[in-house]
């Protein structure tokens, strides 16, 4: 499998109201110094809406791009889902993935 295989795996077990960090994803897919190859295989999901790419966020809990919409649209999803916001970064304290491998 694939290293952007794997970010799409992980990334499909993000459940609805949690946020999982490019840092994250990148050291459950097997290479933590990745996040920035996360980056790009989120830019180019093809298999949204299967692999939530709107649940991964940056290690301050700052949205970055989005390409289905822009930060905007992202922003307005994760508060559907429950995400907790301060400001306009995720709440990494009350919203961050807590997956048993991190």
């Amino acid at each position: 499998m694939s290293f952007v295989d794997k970010v799409y795996e992980v990334s499909k077990q993000i459940p609805k109201g949690s946020v999982a960090t490019y840092a994250q994803i990148a050291a459950l897919s097997g290479n933590p110094k990745a996040a920035r190859a996360v980056g790009m295989a989120m830019r180019k999901n093809p298999h949204m809406p299967i692999v939530p790419c709107h649940r991964v966020v940056s290690s301050s809990g700052e949205l970055t791009g989005y390409s289905a919409g822009g930060v905007g649209v992202k922003k307005e999803m994760l508060l559907k889902e429950g995400v907790k916001f301060v400001g306009d970064k995720v709440d990494l304290a009350k919203s961050q993935w807590r997956n048993v491998a991190s």
